[in-house]
């Protein structure tokens, strides 16, 4: 069953409790993923104006951040990439743990190889501390078959989380 919602719930009345349950029980199965299935792994954002790359894998799947940002000084983020047990399903979050970043994004992509995005969205602000996610407006950003791009023009340059969910194209016997 194909579900190619390939849309972003922030602000959309369109984003259905169907779809809801869809991201809830396609998270509930990177709960139970062992360390060879989910994995966390920081790196540093840097300031500067210059595109910077940062990715992880697990098995055939990828997960490629690329960025430009300036203002501040470097901020520790985290990745985490995770399969379901049965390798259908492939998870991409990208975020700041302090929940805000301070950096100005310039740009920003965020790839996933060797799946298509079920689900994607993009935050100014991670819930952490008592504070709510705080997504960003659907124009600001656009979700492809493999990406999540800022729009030029559109994005406020404001990015503290990504998070994708990708269907893989795993075959059965």
């Amino acid at each position: 069953m194909a579900f190619g919602l390939n849309m972003n719930p922030s602000g959309s009345s369109a984003f259905s409790v169907y779809q809801k349950l869809l991201v809830l029980v396609s998270l509930l199965a990177f709960v139970g993923a062992s360390s060879d299935s989910a994995k966390t792994v920081e790196f540093n954002v840097k300031p500067g104006g210059v595109v910077h790359t940062f990715s992880e894998k697990i098995k055939e799947y990828e997960c490629i951040f690329t960025y430009a940002s300036q203002g501040g000084t470097n901020e520790q983020w985290q990745m985490s990439v995770g399969l379901s047990d049965d390798d259908k399903l492939f998870s991409c979050s990208v975020w700041r743990p302090q929940g805000k970043s301070y950096l100005f994004f310039t740009q920003f992509k965020a790839e996933i190889k060797g799946a298509k995005i079920e689900y994607a969205s993009a935050y100014s602000q991670a819930a952490v501390g008592g504070q709510k996610d705080v997504a960003l407006k659907n124009e600001e950003y656009t979700v492809g078959d493999s990406t999540v791009t800022h729009n030029d023009g559109k994005f406020r340059a404001e990015l503290s989380k990504l998070t994708i969910i990708g269907r893989t194209r795993h075959d059965e016997l």
